[in-house]
């Protein structure tokens, strides 16, 4: 199980640190919400090795058996090195390609709430909001938060993989 974990954790990794430092890079002349879904897109094409991995040893490692805990177990730990990935190409893009990351979307998505919010309802926001991004905003925290969501899509993707692919 380590090894089929380890070898497809890899695969996910590296995919995951280069589609998105790739988005990144290429992507930035693209609106937040268009680059918002590349991102996603480019999470779910990485964590896509949470399947392969599952099969493999369900079929090459364990003769055609796997429990859906086992299943679940796999697919969460292949998610990890993939969140890892990911959190580190956050992490180089928000502290040496764009420093200003975290002041620039909060500038665009306040003029976007300014535009769709009634003003007393958007001050109250920009309030909150703005006090999150100085909380919260720094390069570490925000890899930590990319780590969490890439790890939270994996284990669904593991729950779905898991049910689809038990055999006893």
């Amino acid at each position: 199980m380590k090894n089929t974990i380890i070898k497809y954790g890899l695969y996910g990794f590296f995919t995951g640190l280069v589609i998105f430092l790739a988005t990144i890079l290429f992507g930035k002349n693209l609106s937040y919400s268009a680059q918002e879904i590349i991102g996603y897109t480019s999470m779910v094409v990485s964590l896509s090795f949470l399947f392969f991995g599952i099969k493999y040893y369900r079929d090459h490692v364990n003769n055609g058996i796997i429990s859906f805990g086992k299943a679940l177990a796999i697919g969460v730990l292949i998610s990890a090195f993939v969140g890892i990935g990911v959190g580190i190409a956050d992490y180089i893009y928000t502290s040496f390609i764009n420093p200003n990351f975290a002041t620039e979307y909060l500038e665009t998505t306040l003029k976007t709430m300014e535009n769709t919010l009634p003003a007393e309802e958007f001050q109250t926001k920009k309030v909150t909001l703005t006090k999150q991004m100085e909380d919260y905003g720094g390069s570490g925290f925000m890899a930590f938060l990319m780590f969490f969501t890439v790890v939270l899509i994996g284990f669904v993707i593991s729950l779905i993989s898991g049910l689809v692919l038990q055999r006893k």
